[in-house]
This record gives C-alpha cells, sequence and structure tokens, in this order.
C-alpha cells in the first residue's frame, strides 16, 4: 500500500472528534436498545435459538408479500407471528412463539392458515425448526460466558506479552466494538442467533488482533527512548507506520465479506454483514479509541522506560563499581 507508506497523519490531535462520533452512535444505539424494550419487552431481537418457539420456513409458488401472509394470519385471529422474507419473494419464515396447550404444532398451524388463504399447493414447508424455551435461556447464558471470556482471556494475555496498561486500553476498545455492533442490531431490529454470536466472537479476535499490532509498534518505538516518552507523537507514529498493513487486511476483509452479502444467500447474509461492521468498528477503534485510552492511562500511571541514558561515575578517570557502561 505505497500511498500509507510514508503516511503521517494526526490520528492522536483527531482523537475528541473520534470521541464525538463514538458517542453519537452509541447513545443512538443505546436509545433502539431502550425504545426496543419498551415496545417488545426484549431490547434485541432474538431468534427462535434463544427466545424459544418454533420456526417455519414456507415458499410459494408464486411470489407474495409480507403483508399478505400477515394479513391472512391476522384474519384468523392469530397473534404473536413473526413473519420475514427470506431471500426472494416468494420464501419467507414464520416464527411463533411456544404454545405448550397448542393442539397441533406450528407447522400444522401454518399449513392450516395458509392453506385456506392461498389453497394447499401454492406453497410448501422447507424447513421446521422448534427451541424450548430452557434451551433458549441456556443459549443466552453460554453466549454472554463466551464473550465475558474471551474479555478475561484477552487482558490477562495482553497483560502477559506487554503490560496491564495496555490489556486494559485493549478492553475498552473492544467494549466499544460491541457495544456499537449490539446497537446496530438494535436499531434494524436483525434477528440475534447462533451465526451471530459466532460473529460477535470474531470481531472480539478480529478488533485485538488490528490493536495489538499498533500496540506492539508502539512498544518497540518507546524502547528505542532514551527518556521519557512523548505519547502523542509516539502513538502518531506507530498508528502510521502500521496503516499500509490494517489497510491492506481490513480492505481485502471487506471485499470478501462484501462479497458473501452480496452472493451468499439469505442463510449467510446477517452473519457477513455483522462481521464487516465489526471489520470497519474495529480499525475504527484500534485508531481512535484504543490508542487514546492507551496514552490516557500512561499520563495518569506513569512508567520508566525500559532504557535508559547511560551515565558514568568517575572517580578518579575510572568508572565507579557498578556503574553503566
Amino acid at each position: 500500500m505505497r500511498i500509507f507508506s510514508d503516511a503521517s497523519y494526526p490520528f492522536l490531535q483527531w482523537r475528541k472528534k473520534g470521541f464525538l462520533v463514538s458517542a453519537v452512535v452509541l447513545v443512538l444505539g443505546i436509545a433502539a436498545m431502550g425504545w426496543n424494550t419498551v415496545q417488545t419487552g426484549s431490547w434485541l431481537n432474538y431468534g427462535v435459538d434463544f427466545a424459544g418457539g418454533t420456526l417455519v420456513q414456507v415458499e410459494f409458488a408464486e411470489p407474495t408479500t409480507e403483508d399478505a401472509l400477515r394479513s391472512a394470519v391476522g384474519a384468523q385471529g392469530v397473534t404473536g407471528w413473526d413473519i420475514t422474507r427470506f431471500g426472494s419473494d416468494r420464501e419467507f419464515v414464520v416464527r411463533m412463539p411456544t404454545d405448550p396447550d397448542a393442539e397441533v404444532t406450528g407447522a400444522d398451524q401454518v399449513q392450516a392458515i395458509f392453506g385456506e388463504e392461498f389453497g394447499a399447493e401454492a406453497f410448501s414447508i422447507q424447513r421446521v425448526e422448534a427451541v424450548g424455551p430452557r434451551v433458549g435461556a441456556e443459549l443466552q447464558q453460554r453466549a454472554l460466558f463466551a464473550i465475558l471470556a474471551s474479555f478475561l482471556l484477552t487482558l490477562v494475555y495482553i497483560a502477559i506479552r506487554f503490560e496491564w496498561r495496555f490489556g486494559v486500553a485493549s478492553v475498552i476498545a473492544t467494549a466499544h466494538d460491541i457495544l456499537i455492533t449490539l446497537g446496530f442490531l438494535a436499531l434494524v431490529r436483525m434477528e440475534i442467533s447462533v451465526a451471530t454470536v459466532a460473529a460477535f466472537l470474531t470481531i472480539v479476535g478480529y478488533s485485538l488482533n488490528d490493536t495489538i499490532v499498533i500496540f506492539d509498534r508502539v512498544r518497540e518505538n518507546v524502547n528505542k527512548l532514551r527518556k521519557k516518552p512523548e505519547w502523542i507523537p509516539i502513538l502518531n507514529q506507530s498508528v502510521n507506520e502500521t496503516l499500509p498493513r490494517t489497510a491492506l487486511t481490513s480492505g481485502t476483509t471487506l471485499v470478501v465479506l462484501l462479497s458473501l452479502f452480496i452472493l451468499g444467500g439469505a442463510v449467510i447474509r446477517d452473519f457477513a454483514l455483522v462481521l464487516a461492521l465489526g471489520v470497519v468498528i474495529g480499525t475504527y477503534s484500534s485508531i481512535f479509541v484504543a490508542a487514546p485510552a492507551l496514552r490516557a492511562i500512561e499520563e495518569r500511571w506513569p512508567v520508566e522506560t525500559k532504557r535508559k541514558r547511560s551515565t558514568t561515575a568517575t572517580r578518579g578517570g575510572r568508572p565507579k563499581a557498578g556503574a553503566t557502561l
């Protein structure tokens, strides 16, 4: 990436603008979570895997609309069904809550209601998934535990490889990425599935990888100094030196993810979209969140550089015993 080979952008001088952008996006996401909680009782749109219930995928012979299907369901006095398009305008997914008192299965209900409205030959059921509420609650707990465990292990790893200051800055940036991604999912009401959780964990790893590359260069540049480091120039230099690698890695990853999003079909589309969003946010946070956080921590709790200026204490023209040569 020759256009970044001699980069000298003052990223740390732009940190306040970055903080403002992050604050606005975070406020929008938190507001969306609050609105969803008021309207639906859940701050995120949990799928059948987490909320429990029945999922039925239906394919029609002719194109139709979600509104037509909702009207057919409403005409039968049925409520609580979530109907969304699944790829083409002939395929739809029906999600319904678990009803322990129901005498027929969810698939039979779909077959009866849509058959009466459109005719039994007008559609076919492609897939049926059922998850009990106890299993859904267990999946929620395990997903939360996986994310929290990744945070803790990350802090320990970076604290050992670098220092605890670097670990704290990395966790701050990763938490920033997770919160913004959650806010986006709440804003667009994307379904939270097992694949979405997998994308979350991938985002954590990708964001940390980018941050560690920058922090490794920071450590190298600090160790070259023989005096107390000035953190803004050091961080600017480190970010600019790793910018070609960041642009190349993030750019190629985004090309692949966007290709999956456009051409991969409905099954993988949400996964690709969450990952693409995570790549953008992770690259942004490594520069505008992790680096400024490290500066703030280092200036609040300064440490001595590993390499000090050599001093020679002479006595009678010879080095004093124990002096550094």
